[in-house]
């Protein structure tokens, strides 16, 4: 997305909402571009690190792991390091049966990380949950922060639950169907719309 898709996702989401309205006054710029990573198995490496952690323990699980490997961790170093020189930085032996898949499935060619940008939404949820440990979340995670796709609702995560319940002041927390029904008004800037909503309990992004 560009400056310019930003500032039409503002005005459309402005004039359908005014929840999101509000919240974009109180939060201003959109930061989802500046929490984007460029590289896409790092992003991934990121995301099965960071799994049930909090953003603490991660970035400190994620500093000691990167500096095994100068700081540019990849698919054949990581893949030629033994075990027990991952699990001393943190990683635990369930972590590392995933990383360990996602390396093997980027080096052999079945996960083509590069491919993915050309692909369709649900083709990239398809291709990246055939690694073990990523999940549908982690990969509309991937879509909205490595690919920029707009239009991303991820209806399971918790957060995205809070923070709708807390700004629509609903009695009980939205159901997936509530959400996806609540969402299609954000359409085609779904994402945009979640990054407030996260905002809204300070967490800026992810």
């Amino acid at each position: 997305m560009t400056a310019a898709d930003y500032a039409k996702a503002r005005r459309v989401l402005g004039r359908r909402d005014p929840v999101i309205r509000d919240l974009m006054r109180q939060f201003g710029e959109c930061g989802l571009a500046r929490a984007q990573r460029t590289d896409p198995f790092r992003a991934l490496l990121h995301a099965i690190i960071a799994q049930q952690l909090s953003t603490k323990a991660a970035a400190t699980i994620e500093a000691r792991f990167a500096a095994l490997f100068a700081g540019r961790p990849t698919a054949a170093t990581i893949a030629a390091t033994p075990d027990d020189r991952l699990r001393a930085v943190g990683i635990s032996p369930q972590k590392l049966g995933y990383i360990r898949d996602l390396c093997g499935r980027t080096l052999d060619g079945s996960l083509a990380l590069d491919a993915l940008e050309r692909l369709p939404d649900e083709a990239v949820i398809d291709a990246l949950t055939s690694v073990k440990g990523i999940g549908r979340w982690t990969a509309e995670m991937f879509l909205m922060f490595r690919l920029h796709r707009p239009d991303v609702l991820p209806v399971g995560d918790l957060g995205i639950v809070k923070a709708v319940q807390r700004a629509y002041k609903l009695r009980l927390a939205p159901t997936p169907v509530r959400l996806t029904r609540l969402g299609d008004n954000w359409r085609p800037y779904r994402s945009v719309a979640c990054w407030y909503l996260w905002a809204s309990l300070d967490n800026k992004g992810r």
